[in-house]
């Protein structure tokens, strides 16, 4: 083979001039494509960061419903506290996410004494929110700089809103919002600070504590009746009196239910509660049974349950604090696993449906939320039309330089086949000055093109998109995509040059010699 190989070289510096040519052409195509690819990618990346980092998160999660009222921001659709329970647990056990940011979104009316305007808000936990989604204090443009990202009882007002209103840092503003009830709150803010705009939905939001947002909206679980449901008694305990999460069983419910006995009988509560969207059910930790009580002849009264202390049963099934959020953005470790962790996120909490059978939570990600995700699209598409184009450079060239080659030496393949050199070796010798083309113009395009890479890093291209300027591009180049586009260029140069080997292996000998 290596002989060959070595033939073939001689054979290609036999004319050189149409070798060279044939080289720079693949080169310059070769380079073209990957500097596009290092250009466009590191474009797509930065503005895909810009919005998954700054504003949405690599994925985030909704009540079932609530993405479909989006415009709205519906508040009779969030997550309510004893949704959340396994959620937390489903988000802190999947390897592939970073951190989780939970958030309280609302519509408000947003006052400054003088004028009112209508303002699209978010309730975060300052600190959750930079770990999810870090370039959000970057956006900052004054005021409110320094941790925390915003302040209990003040505002991070976009930049729009600021300058219609003439708002500036330290002025009062009221904010008054409608909750899921029908009911109006108002509270004062303070503006600590000035938000820039990003293009899309979201991008013009203001943010405040995720505790003032549930306090304005005055939401939580309080006024809830849960109904408790006693299931099958699981284990035997020793029963301590002295605990208040020990349970009082009605004599009928043990009739029921197949306890082992009337004390030191572990059952398992769950809960169930019905609103205007659906039932929900989420199932609690086990309770001890240390006392069954006598019936009294009320049915209700008989299929009751009794804790020492109520608020153990709110506590346990985590109603203990009003924890209603909108949405969860999520930050991944590494984005380009999204697909992956997405489908493990949503296998986790495929469990966790209403009485319809329906899941209760939905798992997104970025591109349902960012316009841009169609620009990525065509980017994607266009490098890849890019890749067409160097292909069809690729093929057409060295089958023109084999196809030219074969024409030429006719006589040359006539004389190889008489001494007795069989048609395989024929083929091998074209196919070899094909790959040896493709392996010269690659080798040489990738050179120049991370040569021209790294000048292009050397120099400050910065853009404008949308509202932002003077972002800086810095092209980049995967090493898979550099293999990729090589093994590509070398892969069609042997293809090309199958059609001119195997009509020159396939040459009548007598026929090649009389050739003038």
């Amino acid at each position: 083979m290596i002989d060959i190989l070595r033939i073939a070289g001689r054979n290609l510096m036999r004319y050189k001039r149409r070798t060279l040519l044939t080289s720079l052409l693949i080169t310059v195509g070769l380079v073209s494509v990957l500097i596009f690819i290092a250009v466009a990618g590191s474009f797509k990346s930065m503005m895909v960061a810009q919005f998954t980092d700054s504003m949405v998160g690599h994925m985030q999660v909704h009540r079932r419903g609530y993405v479909g009222a989006m415009e709205s921001l519906p508040v009779d659709r969030n997550m309510r506290s004893r949704m959340l329970v396994k959620l937390y647990e489903s988000l802190d056990q999947v390897e592939g996410i970073e951190s989780w940011s939970p958030r309280v979104k609302l519509m408000a009316m947003f006052s400054n004494f003088a004028n009112t305007t209508s303002i699209r808000l978010n309730g975060i936990d300052p600190q959750r929110e930079l770990a999810t989604v870090p370039l959000v204090a970057n956006r900052v443009l004054t005021g409110g700089q320094a941790m925390p990202l915003v302040e209990p009882g003040k505002i991070q007002v976009p930049e729009l809103i600021a300058k219609g209103m003439k708002t500036k840092v330290g002025d009062t503003v009221v904010l008054v919002a409608t909750n899921k009830n029908g009911s109006v709150n108002g509270r004062t803010f303070v503006v600590q600070g000035i938000l820039e705009s990003i293009s899309g939905p979201g991008g013009r939001d203001g943010y405040i504590h995720i505790d003032d947002a549930r306090e304005l909206l005055r939401i939580g679980d309080e006024g809830v009746e849960p109904e408790v449901l006693v299931r099958y008694g699981l284990i035997d305990s020793e029963p301590e009196d002295e605990e208040p999460d020990a349970l009082k069983l009605k004599e009928s419910l043990k009739q029921q239910n197949p306890l082992k006995s009337p004390q030191s009988t572990e059952i398992e509560l769950t809960t169930s509660i019905m609103d205007q969207q659906s039932s929900d059910e989420m199932t609690g930790d086990p309770f001890d049974v240390n006392a069954l009580l006598a019936e009294s002849g009320s049915k209700a009264s008989d299929r009751a349950a009794y804790l020492r202390e109520t608020r153990v049963l709110y506590d346990k099934m985590g109603w203990g604090r009003p924890a209603e959020v909108s949405e969860i953005a999520i930050r991944l470790k590494n984005p380009a696993e999204q697909e992956a962790t997405l489908a493990e996120l949503e296998q986790r909490v495929a469990g966790l449906k209403n009485r319809r059978g329906l899941s209760i939570f939905q798992v997104h990600p970025w591109e349902k939320f960012v316009p841009f995700s169609k620009i990525a699209r065509m980017i994607d598409m266009m490098t890849l039309f890019i890749k067409i184009i160097l292909i069809s450079v690729v093929l057409i060239s060295i089958m023109n330089v084999l196809v030219m080659a074969v024409y030429e030496r006719i006589r040359e393949i006539g004389t190889m086949s008489a001494i007795g050199t069989r048609p395989g070796t024929v083929l091998a010798l074209f196919i070899s000055e094909g790959f040896l083309l493709g392996m010269v113009g690659a080798l040489v395009g990738t050179l120049f093109s991370i040569a021209a890479i790294s000048v292009l890093n050397g120099v400050t291209l910065t853009f404008s998109f949308g509202r932002q300027e003077n972002l800086i591009l810095v092209p980049t180049i995967a090493v898979n995509d550099v293999l990729t586009t090589v093994m590509l260029t070398i892969v069609v140069a042997v293809l090309a040059s199958l059609q001119p080997a195997w009509k020159a292996s396939r040459m009548d000998p007598i026929k090649a010699l009389r050739h003038v």
